[in-house]
């Protein structure tokens, strides 16, 4: 006599849910052993099989279209069914970080009740992985896929949301939203526990952070609960917003965001594009913590496929840790995979970036690439802005621009040798592209800082 059947599906496989366009995407399981398993989808009607491990587990690969739907997908054992409807084919992304990731309409967000009063909106889809830890890799999440409404749309990462939103307008596809974050999380419980433990360095600045009561610290315990269970599903990319959770040990940072890029990359079996934000200016309190943690960023920027925006004109309270406006964020993050992801080539996002220094006389001149042929700031003069002689004390600085060259001076330096903009925990600089788009803060010394 046949035992009865226990044919299951992830959490990530629901109705609503968007599968990546134009790819080979894996759908798996679980069900009786032994047994072949069948699979129809509605967009060609072709029938897939699968033959159920002595684990009880199936696994296979069907190829999607380009965007599109509603599908319905059916997976079929012998009497046992599971119909998944309202199935659509677009764009899905990861969407992670800590709080600034995880602010949503009820904690504040600017712009979202103008949001809240469209109409459902068919064409972005949120899955939704609440927090959790492990101590090792899970294999499936309670939750499951949403249509974007008025409703769910509440709790759900505006970041992420807005991201969505210029993705759909300028592709016209669905876009499917996975958000697994957690405020106050340090990205060391994001990246898998061996590439902390095994590393002496990575290591050494972990065993630096404190611990609270609100969020784990623990390496690799995010990761096996909130993003393994979802590596099997396909994705396009991942954004990501977080580092102020690691200011208590901010010169390893680089090396740390780029050892979890590339785990998550191992683990999805795919070099997808990975974009992030630079944490804006906050009061931390004294030393240069968050300037370290952002130069950190810019360098781990220069990864492999990877690419990073930049926000302090988004800022108007730097006591807030949350800037308010998220929409804006979304927006660049969007622009950023427009531009490098999706080819837009109209779509400009490299921020200016210093490139060189030359000294005359009692002056500095800094120049930037990505500029758009000039520089221009908001303002008379160009803020956080400062310069040092060899005593490496640093005083404000004047300046003037020159195109996408900016000369730099001050009556208390008479000899300079560095040059600061926007170096420090909550400095605002005024300094943009012809694009408008903030330049990224450098510094042009390597000397110590507390």
């Amino acid at each position: 006599m046949r035992s009865s059947s226990q044919l299951r599906l992830p959490a990530v496989l629901s109705s609503h849910m968007v599968l990546q366009q134009n790819d080979s995407v894996l759908l798996w399981g679980w069900a009786n052993p032994g047994d072949k398993l069948f699979v129809t989808n509605s967009w060609d009607n072709k029938t897939d099989s699968a033959l159920v491990s002595n684990g009880a587990k199936w696994r296979l690969k069907v190829k999607t279209p380009a965007a599109g739907g509603p599908y319905n997908i059916h997976f079929k054992q012998h009497e046992q069914k599971i119909l998944l409807e309202n199935v659509m084919i677009g764009e899905v992304w990861y969407c992670s970080g800590q709080s600034n990731m995880d602010w949503n309409y009820y904690l504040g967000v600017r712009n979202m009740q103008e949001e809240l009063n469209l109409d459902k909106q068919n064409n972005i889809r949120f899955f939704f992985i609440p927090k959790s830890t492990s101590d090792h890799p899970q294999e499936d999440v309670r939750s499951q896929w949403a249509v974007c409404d008025s409703n769910n749309l509440k709790s759900f990462s505006a970041v992420a949301y807005f991201f969505a939103k210029k993705l759909q307008q300028e592709l016209n596809v669905p876009v499917g939203l996975i958000q697994g974050s957690w405020g106050g999380t340090p990205a060391e419980v994001w990246t898998p526990a061996e590439k902390i433990n095994n590393n002496v360095v990575l290591k050494g600045s972990y065993e630096k952070l404190d611990s609270f009561n609100w969020w784990p610290k623990t390496p690799g315990v995010a990761f096996n609960a909130m993003v393994a269970p979802v590596t099997n599903f396909s994705i396009a990319g991942a954004i990501w917003y977080q580092g102020e959770g690691n200011t208590a040990a901010p010169t390893t940072y680089g090396d740390l965001l780029t050892t979890m890029i590339d785990s998550w990359r191992n683990a999805w079996k795919k070099k997808f594009p990975f974009y992030f934000v630079q944490i804006a200016p906050f009061t931390y309190g004294k030393g240069f913590s968050a300037a370290i943690i952002r130069e950190q960023q810019t360098k781990a920027a220069g990864h492999e496929n990877t690419g990073m925006i930049v926000i302090p004109d988004l800022v108007d309270n730097v006591t807030d840790i949350h800037p308010r406006n998220k929409k804006d964020v979304g927006f660049r993050l969007g622009n950023m995979a427009l531009a490098l992801n999706y080819k837009k080539d109209s779509i400009v996002v490299q921020h200016p970036v210093y490139d060189r220094l030359q000294f005359s006389s009692d002056k500095a001149e800094i120049g930037f690439l990505f500029t758009g042929g000039s520089l221009h700031s908001l303002g008379a003069t160009v803020t956080a802005l400062e310069i040092a002689g060899a005593d490496r004390v640093f005083y404000p600085a004047e300046s003037k621009i020159d195109k996408n060259v900016l000369l730099v001076w001050s009556k208390m330096v008479k000899e300079p040798v560095a040059i600061r903009y926007g170096f420090s925990n909550d400095g605002i600089g005024n300094l943009f592209s012809v694009f408008g788009l903030p330049v990224i803060p450098f510094r042009t010394d390597d000397w110590p800082v507390e």
